[in-house]
């Protein structure tokens, strides 16, 4: 695909979900594109949409209606089988939670999203670069308990880079961690982003966090109010 054309193009996005006989509407009609090499946060109240429009991105969901294009593929009309292959391929996650496997250590967390993609370990440096980047090569062996939660988000984003995916979703990133943590992590996607020209879509509730973004989009009852 080519550098001039947007990673991402939503149009008319719709998401309605079924409480019983009700219809609720998570989505109404958004319209959204990201350039290439964007950091960008979307911001709103609890039940603005923001998450939906988080797992919608990321193939973890399905439209209800209009068009999602990633990396010039629609999303809307994939089985759910193309949405997983286009999440191995295109797509990195970090969470509020950090989601890594308990029993394994940092540099398996890291390698298991590797092997899931059915790649082995690279060779061309970036693995090295990453952990270098991150700050988290001397903790490889540790197991997450072993590790504050500002390093285990740190492995979580190293996992989340590992495949070099084209677009980063973060969800909520620092929502577990203290002040400094939390500092410290935005930093570090900001620096991603700046040294290695991360596209990055960020989920967050909090305007310092949005802050570290180029552009802030605010969603409304499904619906972005302010681009």
């Amino acid at each position: 695909m080519s550098e001039s054309h947007p990673l991402i193009h939503v149009k008319g996005l719709t998401k309605v979900y079924k409480m019983g006989d009700v219809d609720v509407s998570a989505l109404r009609g958004v319209d959204l594109t990201v350039r290439r090499g964007e950091f960008i946060a979307v911001v709103g109240p609890s039940g603005s949409g923001k998450s939906t429009l988080f797992y919608i991105l990321g193939g973890l969901a399905a439209a209800t209606a209009g068009n999602v294009i990633v990396d010039g593929r629609d999303l809307t009309k994939m089985t759910d089988a193309e949405r997983t292959r286009i999440r191995r391929e295109l797509v990195g996650f970090v969470f509020q939670r950090y989601n890594l496997l308990p029993t394994l250590s940092a540099l398996d967390n890291i390698g298991m999203a590797q092997y899931i993609a059915g790649r082995s370990a690279s060779s061309d440096g970036w693995f090295e670069e990453i952990l270098d980047l991150l700050g988290v090569g001397h903790r490889l062996h540790h197991k997450p308990r072993s590790l504050s939660g500002g390093e285990q988000q740190r492995v979580a984003i190293a996992r989340a880079i590992v495949n070099h995916p084209a677009l980063l979703l973060a969800d909520e990133p620092t929502g577990n961690l203290d002040t400094e943590n939390s500092d410290n992590v935005l930093k570090l996607l900001a620096d991603l982003n700046e040294r290695k020209g991360q596209t990055i879509l960020m989920i967050t509730h909090n305007p310092e966090a949005a802050a570290y973004a180029h552009r802030i989009v605010h969603m409304r009852d499904g619906r972005i109010v302010h681009p």
